[in-house]
């Protein structure tokens, strides 16, 4: 875009060189440099940037799974590819561009370009010019004799736009996905596992233990679960009917009661198995006498993190033919003396882990938010860039091109501020009407991330919050809004008596 208007200021300049024997190659590949140049510094500083920030990224996953060595490597064919991308944009921008200027003749090119032919708007056609001013008339005119051109602005003002509501998004999904697991589903203060199975009286033992209020317990039995061919390997869960420290939700968040008998899977699980509501599946026990049974799938439930298989706690004790027998519980406990409680549990020999949910969700939240702050805030300077540098130069050449239009209106009678007006005018149309065409293109792009990050580790749900809107409202409108003053400075500079002499 900015090539083409760049050209477009240039078109004499071009027809003298081919007058004086410039072939069409040549004059090309001028400006084939300037992009090449261009992609040159972008590809040297991105490189940088990119590799930085995915050590930065690699060392945040490294602390938060306790990895012991965790290394970021950058293949060769990734760089290049990056840098091919953005290089083969340039020329093809740059080819587009310099093709509508050398296939002109060049006494043609040589002359002015022609005046444009401007036509009635479709606001005058509609009768409704006595409601607009003169300056807007104008701005209204000059976008519908450049459609593509105006489009174009529109198009890149709203992919920054689109890339800052797709950077706000993480923010968001990872907020929701830790209110809805930790809010909705793991609502425990405290699980215990044991180092083996324990007969279900222990329960009243955990429930007698300092600061316990409440105590759930589950058993959980190692499993590999077989439908046709396909097999993964998991753990049937059993719990209470009536749990309400480990609850299970739909998709409208919703409590889904357990039934007496059969299995219920996570969406996702099911999906992997191929199962539905109603198939039998195969579960090989991979512990004690390891026996095989068959269970019916009774229901599916959504959980975002991880993949699970929920029985009725009496239901799994029967398949597994034992008496009641669980393997640790879910924990309501005071939370002044929980650090106490820890420690004690930490001394139990009976006791294999001890998980205190109000710790993990700082750890993650702590984790999380320090690399989407970094992530959040690479994307809002490139959004930034790419916002600025569309309105800037498409302001700036505007000046370029219509400077002698715009000092004859001053010359008579138009004051500085109507001018400005007419040029920034034409700008503010093009940001306001991307604005609404960015929040779409974002939400596309969330939704495409959506679809995509659906692994066995986690899913990420669709959840754009009005403040990622907010947010990226902001930050082009004050992007714009400093371009505009940049030009609106140039503009009072602008010399009415050299302007108006004519090149000839």
């Amino acid at each position: 875009m900015l090539l083409s208007r760049l050209v477009s200021t240039q078109r004499e300049q071009i027809a003298v060189l081919k007058a004086f024997g410039y072939n069409n190659l040549s004059i090309g590949f001028h400006y084939l440099k300037f992009v090449l140049v261009i992609v040159f510094c972008g590809g040297f500083i991105g490189t940088a940037l990119g590799l930085w920030f995915g050590m930065a990224v690699t060392s945040y996953y490294t602390k938060f799974f306790n990895f012991p060595l965790l290394r970021y490597e950058a293949s060769l064919s990734l760089v290049l590819g990056a840098i091919l991308i953005s290089g083969g944009s340039g020329v093809f921008g740059a080819f587009m561009a310099v093709k509508q200027a050398v296939s002109l003749p060049p006494a043609e090119a040589m002359r002015p370009e022609p005046p444009a032919r401007f036509k009635a708007t479709l606001v005058e056609k509609l009768g409704l010019q006595k409601l607009l001013s003169p300056g807007t008339r104008i701005i209204l005119r000059n976008i519908e004799r450049k459609p593509f051109q105006a489009l174009f602005s529109t198009l890149g003002i709203a992919l920054a736009i689109a890339i800052l509501v797709v950077g706000r998004y993480f923010s968001d999904v990872m907020v929701y996905m830790v209110d809805v697991q930790f809010g909705n589903v793991q609502r425990e203060d405290v699980t215990i596992v044991f180092n083996e199975p324990h007969p279900a009286r222990v329960r009243y033992e955990v429930e007698s233990l300092p600061g316990v209020i409440y105590a759930e317990p589950f058993r959980t039995v190692p499993a590999r679960l077989r439908f046709e061919h396909r097999t993964y390997r998991s753990a049937l869960t059993g719990i209470t009917p009536q749990a309400e420290l480990r609850r299970l939700i739909n998709r409208d968040l919703n409590t889904v009661f357990l039934p007496a008998n059969g299995v219920v899977l996570t969406t996702q699980l099911a999906k992997i198995l191929g199962v539905k509501v109603g198939d039998l599946l195969t579960v090989e026990v991979l512990e004690s006498a390891r026996p095989i049974r068959q269970v019916a799938v009774v229901g599916q439930v959504d959980e975002l993190l991880g993949m699970s298989a929920y029985m009725d706690m009496g239901a799994l004790n029967q398949l597994m033919q034992e008496g009641e027998s669980i393997s640790g519980a879910y924990l309501m406990v005071d939370e002044s003396i929980i650090n106490h409680l820890y420690a004690l549990l930490k001394q139990t020999p009976a006791v294999a882990g001890v998980s205190i949910r109000k710790t993990a969700i700082e750890k993650f939240q702590e984790t999380i938010a320090e690399s989407l702050s970094i992530f959040t805030t690479v994307l809002v300077i490139f959004a930034s860039i790419i916002a600025f540098g569309v309105v800037y130069n498409a302001a700036r050449i505007a000046l370029s091109e219509r400077s002698r239009e715009l000092a004859t209106l001053r010359i008579i009678g138009f004051t500085q501020g109507e001018i400005a007006f007419i040029l920034l005018g034409e700008q503010a149309v093009i940001t306001l009407v991307a604005i609404p065409v960015g929040f779409m293109l974002g939400f596309g792009l969330c939704a495409l991330m959506s679809s995509a990050y659906q692994s066995e580790l986690y899913r990420l749900p669709l959840v754009v919050t009005n403040a990622s809107y907010t947010f990226a409202f902001i930050v082009i409108v004050v992007t714009a809004i400093i371009s505009g003053l940049i030009v609106r400075r140039q503009l009072k500079s602008l010399d009415l008596i050299a302007v108006l002499k004519t090149k000839e």
